[in-house]
């Protein structure tokens, strides 16, 4: 199992427990606050509690109790790294001392602001809520039997892999889970693959598959791969929960060699339309208002010019509806909290009243229940693909130079108006 350091992305030990997770989170902060001041000193109190910090990585990045050394990002070179952390040979930006008073769920909202401002990007969803919850289900002794979904849309993503003529020497799968693509592919098709997921215990949980594979724990948002690494990146049901989509597919484009492609699905906008709908009518009718329940996702429309501005060429993109029955309203919730897919938008509301969830369930029922009884949640699911480009790709023809015209495509097998001779 490897981790990765987000500040010079390469692979680190780290002790047992919390230690990465806590200082991944603190790294990520660190950036941004980095990225703000430039060279100046940065102090900040009261931001973490010092007993996590305990660690080192390869690039000499050291956490020592009471105090964190940090390289300025552009001054580093992970080329030059050394596994011997007594020897450093950059600049190091101090800290001063973390107080250990402050709860995380307070640096959580520093380094929310802190990555909005720096960014420029919409910071919707708390990420390390997120890695929570995706830790959370993989825990489940019986997590196996939520997995249907992922399964399903996993095997899809297959089916496209297979579609394209050509073997694979080395892939990557973002956002694995517990590898639900590569179950489904051949080493005849894709030689070697890597794994990857904000969750250890996804990772730890992955299933066997004849592709060698290795396992990285690494954030969808800091992809911690050089760049034209890759002849194939695959990601299934994970892009949907990132704040910055468009930087996520630039570093897909980025990794991705000279004529690679990038096959994807993510969930769309219209994704449980039905259970958005029945929870805010009940809220309007039980409170006199209604809070988001169901993350925003991203529009069909909106994906294609994503893919484009990120550098991909021959652009495909489609639609496909997956609709699941349920017996009731609490069934569909139950389900999405075992598949790690809970609303985790900042401003989601904690809890729902008893009588909302009633209400919501009435109404779930009477809008959209079958005549079995049972009540539908469709999951639109939109399938991309895009190629990095290359020379060797066809590329259309100059602009004026066709010598048929649409106009005759009409006339073809109709007979002919000239004279017999």
């Amino acid at each position: 199992m490897f981790y990765v350091c987000p500040l010079c992305r390469g692979h680190s030990m780290w002790m047992t427990g919390r230690t990465h997770q806590t200082f991944y989170l603190l790294c990520n902060g660190l950036l941004h606050i980095s990225a703000l001041v430039g060279k100046q000193f940065v102090k900040m109190n009261n931001a973490i509690g010092s007993r996590f910090l305990n660690g080192s990585c390869v690039c000499r990045r050291v956490l020592k109790k009471g105090s964190v050394r940090l390289l300025v990002p552009q001054q580093h070179d992970p080329a030059h790294s050394q596994r011997n952390v007594m020897t450093a040979h950059s600049m190091f930006l101090p800290v001063r001392e973390l107080s250990s008073k402050i709860r995380c769920s307070q640096w959580t909202e520093i380094q929310r602001q802190l990555s909005g401002r720096a960014g420029g990007t919409m910071n919707v969803f708390d990420r390390t809520m997120k890695r929570r919850q995706k830790k959370w289900a993989a825990s489940l002794q019986d997590s196996d039997k939520y997995d249907y979904l992922r399964d399903e849309v996993g095997s899809r993503v297959a089916d496209r892999v297979y579609d394209i003529a050509r073997t694979f020497p080395l892939a990557l799968d973002i956002g694995c889970g517990k590898s639900h693509i590569a179950e489904h592919l051949h080493k005849e098709v894709v030689e070697q693959l890597f794994l990857t997921d904000i969750s250890e215990k996804s990772l730890r949980n992955t299933r066997r598959s004849e592709i060698p594979t290795r396992c990285v724990m690494a954030d969808e948002e800091f992809l911690p791969f050089k760049e034209n690494t890759f002849d194939l990146v695959v990601s299934s049901l994970s892009l949907h929960w990132i704040n910055d989509l468009p930087g996520a597919l630039r570093q897909i484009n980025q990794v991705l060699k000279p004529d690679g492609v990038f096959i994807g699905a993510m969930v769309g906008g219209e994704t449980l339309y039905e259970l958005r709908c029945s929870l805010q009518l009940a809220e309007l009718e039980r409170e006199g208002g209604f809070s988001p329940h169901v993350s925003p996702y991203t529009a069909v429309t909106d994906l294609g010019n994503l893919l484009g501005q990120a550098g991909f060429s021959m652009l495909t993109v489609d639609i496909d509806e997956i609709q699941v029955h349920y017996p009731g309203i609490l069934e569909v919730m139950s389900d999405l909290q075992g598949m790690g897919e809970s609303n985790c938008a900042w401003n989601r509301k904690s809890m729902l009243h008893r009588d909302t969830i009633l209400a919501a369930a009435a109404i779930y029922q009477e809008m959209y229940g079958s005549e079995n009884g049972s009540v539908p949640a469709t999951f639109e699911i939109l399938y991309m693909i895009g190629w990095k480009p290359h020379e060797s790709q066809a590329k259309p023809a100059r602009r004026g130079s066709a010598n048929v015209s649409f106009g005759d495509l009409s006339k073809i097998g109709q007979p002919s108006t000239k004279d017999k001779s």
